[in-house]
This record gives structure tokens, sequence and C-alpha cells, in this order.
């Protein structure tokens, strides 16, 4: 699981911990970061409280040689191979594009396009051999083209070098998940139909946004967790959250994996 130590990544690694998932969470953010709260160590002791193998790899994701060693050395932490290869972390820096620094643009492909597809490409041997096998990739809205009369909203065209990025991963997912059809591997992306106020989103664009703008972290996270487990037939897709969880027939549950009621509460205990 990428990008854990906060938001989407960190909600995910609860939800998969609650489930019995061992887990291996990387970041770059191993204790605190500057501006915002959350780091992985924070998130690996949220986990411990689950019963399963909680492992911690610091790595910064925008630089190759570094994330080369995460897949070894998650499989070492293990003591086996990875089941499931959660690509969160992304880089999203939102800027008018007729000024966008060429550095900028590079890291935004370097995180959001070239990490996720190293650790797929690391991943993806012991899946094959083992018939079985899960990606996913985190995607975006913001990958869809606009068509004139252009109706941008409150970030205007800024988020163009982010979605992109996202939409080359949507691609690449596709056709990797095209090359491995008949291997048990199934790879997609899932974006949020609407905005998940992780604590980067939140400062990033919290203000900008009206209430029916934003989805719950509960629900994408289930959109997320529902790929980690999902047949065959349902490979090489570009999924929205809420989409997916209305096309499965299922509960929306919380993050230590409750029922919850139609006002967003937990119902029972584990």
């Amino acid at each position: 699981m990428t990008g854990a130590s906060r938001g989407i990544g960190a909600a995910t690694a609860r939800r998969l911990a609650a489930e019995g998932a061992d887990i291996v969470i990387t970041a770059r953010t191993l204790d605190q970061h500057p501006t915002l709260p959350g780091s992985l160590r924070e998130t690996a002791e949220g986990l411990r409280q689950f019963g399963g193998q909680v492992h911690v790899v610091g790595a910064d994701l925008s630089d190759a040689h570094d994330r080369s060693a995460i897949v070894p050395r998650a499989v070492e932490l293990l003591g086996r191979p990875v089941d499931i290869l959660v690509n969160n972390a992304a880089a999203a820096i939102y800027q008018p594009l007729i000024d966008f620094p060429l550095k900028r643009r590079m890291l935004t492909f370097e995180i959001n396009v070239h990490a996720p597809m190293d650790l797929a490409q690391a991943v993806l041997p012991g899946m094959i051999d083992r018939g079985e096998g899960w990606i996913v990739n985190v995607s975006s809205a913001t990958a869809h083209p606009w068509t004139p009369p252009f109706s941008l909203g409150s970030l205007g065209a800024t988020t163009g070098i982010y979605g992109a990025s996202k939409a080359a991963l949507n691609r690449m997912t596709n056709a990797l998940a095209a090359e491995c059809v008949g291997t048990g591997v199934r790879i997609n992306t899932v974006e949020p139909r609407s905005a998940v106020l992780s604590e980067g989103a939140e400062s990033l664009v919290g203000a900008t946004l009206t209430a029916d703008q934003i989805e719950s972290m509960e629900e994408m996270v289930e959109a997320l967790t529902a790929l980690c487990v999902c047949t065959a037939d349902r490979t090489g897709q570009s999924h929205v959250s809420l989409d997916l969880i209305a096309q499965l027939g299922i509960d929306v549950h919380d993050l230590d994996g409750l029922p919850m009621d139609g006002v967003g509460q937990a119902r029972g205990q584990r």
C-alpha cells in the first residue's frame, strides 16, 4: 500500500487489516510531515489492533532506486510474495499549464505513472507464478477530458497535468490487464465520483467544494476494497467508486469493517 501515511492510503490499509490482511505500508513520511497530519508509524500503530502483520517501509516514490527496494523488502518482511498491490500515492500539483515547470511535470509523471508501473512489474512475477493476484491503481476524475463549451469548475484547467498523468495510469492499467488475461491476476483503476477529503485534498481544494461535490472516505475505501478481491471478469477497467458499489450491490462499511447505517454511523461490533 503506497501513500499510506494519511488519506485514502491509510484508510484502505486500515480496512484491509480489519478484514484480516497482513499489511506493508510505504510513504516518505515515517514520523511527521512538515505541514500535514499523519505518518507511517501512526498508521501502523492503528493497524496492529487487528492482529495481523504490519510492516513499514519508508521510500520516496519519485526516486527510481528508492522504490525498486519496496517490493523485495515487503516480500522479505512478509515471508511470502505480495498478493495485493494498491498504488495510491500521487503527486497533485495544480497550477496553470501555460507556465507549468518541466521539473514539476516530470515529478508528477514519475510518481503517478512510473512508480505504479515499476511496482506492478515487481509484484507480477510472483502473482503469475501463484495464478492469483490483484493490483488496484487509484485514479481521478480529472483524467477525463473536457469538451466545449468548457465548464472547468473552481479549479479551472489547473488539474491538467495531474489529470494527464491519471489518464496515462488508466491506459497503462488497461494494457497491463490485457497482457495478464488468463494468469489469474486482476488489474484495475478506481476513482472517486466526487472529492474525498483526505488531509491533502482538504488543504488543496477543500475550501472550494460544496457538500454535493464530496463523497465519504468509507465509500471510496469500500469500492477500492472490493477490487482487492474481485473476480477475473472484472479486470482492466477504470471504475468509479459509487458506480461500482451500486453495480456490485454491496453495502458501505466503516474502516473497521462494520456495517454502516444510512447516516454514516457504524452498527454493532465486529
